[in-house]
């Protein structure tokens, strides 16, 4: 039924209600199934084509760590289940233990600064110390970073998919997605082989939010599809948490715009495990920063938004050529990171990559 093409999960979930589990609904009679959905549904239901494509999700599910999970396994994520329209059924490749386990989103742009990409690691990092299992979408910049960090401790991490789960998107991810495969857990409503399809990216958005207890955004423009995952995040009932940039980036607006909406302000783990509220973590990673030490040379004046060249030569009395220059040394070392248009920004220390 779940691979019945216009048979949506709000149809199937009706005739769930209606006449019980999937065996009772296939021994029903057309006439009794006309009135929940159209003929040619019903005839794709019966295709061979359906047929086919059953049996090859049964041989898939039948290899080593996959996992065909439905509405009623034990193993079903309990939180899919208080959303508005849970999947019937889920594809799973790797521990499909961590469907249990308490987990925290992390969602933010694919085009996202060096800065915010280690920002998203550290808060990962330190959650997942905590025992949250960090969920997010395998996209490129922040999501991959979060999968990095909830990886790095032993809440592992949960890549929700947007294709089949066969499907390895983008493909600059497939080492991150192979690793997950292995240590955490990959997962797709979509039958085996769909394609990236612009339209399945909300759909994937609404059950990172929903696995969740919360959803963190780390930049995001206004026109971000993580501001989707925020509001889906907020009509689940989950906490929606954002952290704040400069004024200026436009990968800030996002974020101030849900902050301003009544978002919980992150500047640490410890920020989102006070919110989580009858969450108890036992010897938590900080990511809080030990005393600030006054920095020295060029960092001295080059504050924590982005800096063209010619303000540094005025701020720090230097010529361009020793600005250049020493910007080069600090760039190597990881703590500046060069940006589009001529621009430099500092790495906090403990964050570089």
């Amino acid at each position: 039924m779940a691979l019945t093409p216009g048979l949506g999960p709000a149809t199937f979930q009706r005739l769930l209600r209606q006449f019980g589990l999937p065996q009772a609904i296939l021994e029903r009679k057309r006439t009794e199934l006309a009135s929940f959905t159209t003929p040619a549904v019903i005839t794709a239901l019966e295709s061979e084509s359906v047929a086919q494509a059953v049996a090859r999700a049964l041989a898939w599910a039948a290899e080593p760590d996959h996992s065909i999970v439905t509405l009623a396994d034990e193993t079903y994520p309990r939180p899919l289940l208080e959303i508005s329209d849970p999947p019937a059924l889920l594809y799973a490749h790797g521990r499909v233990e961590l469907l249990s386990r308490t987990a925290f989103a992390i969602v933010g742009s694919r085009n996202a600064t060096q800065q915010g990409e280690a920002n998203a690691e550290a808060l990962a990092r330190a959650l997942s110390a905590a025992g949250l299992t960090i969920v997010s979408g395998l996209a490129l910049g922040i999501d991959a970073a979060a999968h990095r960090g909830g990886l790095a401790g032993p809440g592992s991490t949960i890549a929700v998919l947007g294709t089949g789960i066969d499907v390895t998107y983008p493909s600059r991810n497939a080492a991150l997605a192979a690793e997950i495969a292995q240590r955490g857990l990959l997962l797709s409503e979509f039958p085996l082989g769909a394609s990236p399809a612009a339209q399945n990216f909300p759909r994937r958005n609404r059950l990172i939010s929903g696995l969740a207890r919360g959803c963190l955004v780390v930049e995001a423009a206004l026109a971000s599809g993580s501001l989707i995952t925020a509001r889906a995040a907020a009509e689940q009932g989950r906490e929606v948490f954002a952290i704040p940039g400069s004024i200026h980036s436009p990968l800030s607006k996002g974020c101030h715009a849900l902050i301003k909406s009544g978002a919980k302000l992150v500047e640490s783990a410890e920020d989102v495990l006070t919110e989580l509220s009858g969450f108890r973590p036992s010897g938590y990673a900080t990511t809080q920063h030990a005393a600030v030490v006054p920095e020295a040379g060029l960092l001295a004046h080059m504050g924590h938004d982005p800096v063209d060249v010619d303000s540094l030569c005025s701020r720090a009395g230097m010529s361009p050529e020793q600005v250049s220059s020493e910007l080069l040394k600090l760039e190597l070392d990881g703590r500046v990171a060069a940006l589009p248009g001529g621009l430099y920004q500092r790495l906090e220390k403990g964050q570089r990559r």
